[in-house]
């Protein structure tokens, strides 16, 4: 096999596009000072740094290693590490941060706290206060801080997105096998409702059949894919490598199946006997839908988590409230 050209992704566009505006910002600063050693040390580091990025973002690799690369996330993260520290170096190889100082208390300030003692130098620091040499201690230490926390998030949030394809894939194989299991066995797993005083109704409406599981799964994903609309319509935009409202939605349309079947067993033990009575084929097939869209309750945590972990693996302004 020959060897495979890399993918273009959100991710690599944006890693290119500042990898172009670092080495753009080294051009800028010209000849290096030969008095000033610190300088010409922090320009070879930016120059390394970016070659590391622009090998992450070109690299080819075979199928099978880029899924593994895709699971464990260490190119991406490669990728935005070195492109962090080759922008530390940029503005460390400067010889002053007063043009600078705003950009870099706004970055700053997105990924540390207000108390951060890092944050707390940089915001009172005054250029031409202290020598060049300080300055820039306290600059690169605020923004390493800065671009760990986010590093951090990254990690976190690919360690979030792992568990929710594992999740995926058990719920996928339990749907799966709960399908399998009335097709081949019809009535083993009863999806027929009924009681004394109304009839037995079954989702097929002709008697237990092999199908009924089955209908019973798709109708409760339909009902999942409503509250998944829903998710994708309130979701804000995303500046984090790691993507996570795909994986959201699929686990709220295998759940959905799955407590579709739950909640027809639990309808025909006569757990709700005296607060819900199926009478028909239809109703059966609606309280289906239903119970798929229930699923919403027991994922709302999980969506109110993710937000969390997105919010720190991208900071985006908060939204207002409307008045």
């Amino acid at each position: 096999m020959g060897a495979r050209t890399p993918r273009v992704t959100d991710w690599r566009l944006i890693v290119q596009s500042r990898l172009d505006r670092v080495r753009a910002d080294l051009a800028a600063l010209g000849p290096p000072d030969p008095l000033d050693q610190e300088s010409q040390q922090w320009r070879a580091v930016a120059e390394q740094e970016a070659a590391v990025v622009e090998d992450m973002i070109t690299r080819a690799e075979s199928r099978w290693s880029a899924v593994a690369s895709w699971w464990s996330g260490w190119h991406i993260e490669r990728a935005w590490r070195s492109l962090h520290e080759a922008e530390i170096a940029v503005v460390a190889a400067g010889n002053g941060f007063l043009g600078r100082l705003p950009g870099l208390k706004a970055r700053v300030a997105e990924n540390l706290p207000d108390d951060d003692p890092r944050r707390v130098a940089l915001e009172e620091m005054r250029p031409g206060e202290y020598p060049l040499a300080i300055e820039r201690e306290l600059v690169v230490d605020a923004l390493r801080a800065a671009f760990d926390a986010s590093d951090f998030a990254h990690a976190g949030s690919r360690a979030l997105r792992n568990k929710l394809i594992a999740t995926s894939v058990v719920l996928f194989v339990v749907n799966t096998v709960l399908g399998v299991i009335g097709l081949v066995k019809p009535g083993l797993i009863p999806m027929c409702v009924g009681s004394e005083k109304l009839p037995t109704v079954c989702p097929s409406g002709k008697g237990a059949a092999g199908t009924d599981v089955w209908l019973v799964q798709v109708l409760g994903a339909f009902g999942a894919v409503l509250s998944a609309v829903v998710l994708l319509l309130r979701r804000r935009p995303s500046l984090s490598p790691y993507v996570m409202v795909g994986y959201q939605a699929l686990i709220k349309v295998l759940l959905g199946a799955a407590l579709a079947v739950v909640g027809i067993l639990a309808l025909g033990a006569g757990v709700t006997t005296g607060l819900i009575g199926v009478a028909s084929q239809a109703a059966l097939l609606l309280w289906a839908v239903i119970l798929g869209y229930g699923q919403q309750i027991a994922t709302r945590l999980l969506d109110t988590y993710t937000d969390r972990v997105m919010d720190q693996a991208r900071p985006l302004p908060k939204l207002e409230s409307p008045r």
